[in-house]
């Protein structure tokens, strides 16, 4: 059954409609005193149009807004609540921690705990260095990657994100590649010069450009799936040739997998498809919802970072009381049985129902999936690369978030995000996104109108 609306209004046809009246308020507040009213961009809407949902409160998988109106959500905070909201195991952790302190500035056992569990289920990380961010350990990792092997060049995908680091703001151009262009104002061209960029899942690219400029280049960078154009999962052989690239030429192989990193499988992509990396950044469910990042590696590698060694990275909050104990209550969890097995079943049935769903309406969608991750791009597809992702029909996917939030189903306010499915999710749940998906997907093919 459908997830209850408890705020409601008519439409000009007088269907019930959702009350936005406090978030609107809300909303106008936050735009006089913080830039587009959000704290990261794509919370403003701007992608889909209309309201942003300042939300109140959450619980399990549903989330409840401002004016009282609750959604099965599918954002989970961007990945990390894979427990799902509010869950009891990690608050209690959290609380318990708080009484003691919220920060010290000075090592902790529950650091060294999270370190062990961390390194016991990932398996190309033997030593590891907690941060607050997926920007700070992709930053870390890139560091450490050029000191290690007295190179300058880093290869990034063209579509992969990996924070709001400058050198890696980078967008490719025409052709097979493309030497660093910034794609954000207040880049130097200078910082991203020794920034090269690939078409994802293309080998053949990364062949030539080895051949090339083999003996400069540090690190290969790359998200084993990509998350941040839509679910992307790579093809077929492309990680473990960018494995033998890096192992040929004497540079590193470095997975971003802040998305994937216990998600995906519990050592995870690297697990999952059995290609080690050299380094690993580690985010989003490490923290089980607080700011919480790592990056590890070999042993030999890590040690080059600062205490050990000369390259430095530091913070003041970095391995914080808070966030160690939300991650080692979620690790704890995850290690429990049959939970990788609920999620793949949970997720599978909901990418059935959905591409059923667009089917019956007459829409032309490319369903992807790796995992609790997925997509459904509004393009015939394949979706294989940036390229690929961006023919997808925007305005139709806003007509489909609107129709979805307006049935209780909250979705990524943009074409070019996942849907993340956490344990959460009961089955009742599910049937009910794919009951809200078969009459939203109708909308769709009716040309039915989105907020603007």
């Amino acid at each position: 059954m459908m997830v209850p609306m408890t705020a409601t209004r008519r439409d000009e046809t007088g269907e019930e409609a959702l009350t936005t009246v406090r978030s609107e308020a809300a909303f106008r507040a936050a735009r006089e005193v913080m830039p587009g009213g959000v704290s990261s961009p794509v919370r403003a809407f701007g992608a889909v149009g209309g309201v942003p949902r300042f939300i109140a409160r959450g619980a399990g998988a549903v989330l409840t807004d401002l004016d009282g109106n609750s959604y099965t959500d599918y954002v989970g905070s961007w990945g990390p609540l894979i427990l799902g909201h509010a869950d009891e195991r990690v608050v209690a952790a959290i609380n318990k921690a708080a009484a003691k302190g919220c920060s010290f500035g000075a090592p902790t056992e529950a650091e060294v705990r999270l370190a062990e569990l961390v390194i016991a289920r990932v398996p190309g990380i033997e030593m590891v260095r907690f941060v607050n961010s997926g920007t700070e350990a992709a930053m870390s990792a890139v560091r450490l990657a050029r000191a290690f092997t007295g190179r300058d060049a880093i290869v990034k995908f063209e579509g992969c994100y990996h924070g709001h680091v400058d050198a890696l703001l980078v967008k490719a151009g025409s052709g097979l590649l493309t030497f660093g262009t910034p794609s954000s104002p207040g880049v130097p061209g200078g910082v991203t010069a020794d920034t090269l960029v690939l078409p994802y899942n293309t080998l053949s690219a990364a062949k030539d450009l080895f051949a090339e400029h083999g003996k400069r280049i540090a690190a290969v960078l790359v998200e084993p799936i990509a998350g941040n154009m839509g679910c992307v999962p790579p093809a077929e052989g492309f990680l473990a040739g960018l494995r033998s690239l890096c192992d040929q030429h004497g540079s590193l192989l470095v997975f971003d997998e802040v998305m994937t990193g216990f998600r995906v499988a519990p050592g995870g992509a690297q697990e999952l498809y059995g290609v080690q990396p050299d380094l690993t950044c580690l985010g989003k469910v490490l923290g089980g919802g607080l700011p919480m990042a790592a990056y590890g590696g070999r042993r030999e590698i890590m040690e080059q970072v600062s205490p050990l060694g000369p390259v430095y990275q530091a913070g003041t909050l970095s391995g914080n009381p808070l966030a160690t104990a939300a991650g080692i209550a979620t690790l704890e969890a995850l290690a429990e049985p049959d939970v990788y097995e609920t999620l793949e079943a949970r997720s599978a049935r909901l990418a059935e129902g959905l591409g059923q769903a667009a089917r019956s309406a007459g829409v032309p969608v490319c369903q992807t999936r790796a995992g609790s991750m997925l997509c459904v791009f509004f393009t015939e597809g394949p979706v294989t690369d940036y390229a690929s992702a961006v023919r997808s029909d925007t305005q139709a996917y806003a007509r489909f978030f609107h129709a979805m939030l307006e049935r209780g189903v909250y979705l990524a306010p943009s074409q070019y995000e996942c849907m993340f499915v956490s344990l959460a999710h009961t089955d009742d749940l599910i049937e009910s996104t794919i009951q809200a998906a078969d009459e939203a997907f109708d909308e769709v093919s009716r040309g039915g109108s989105s907020e603007s």
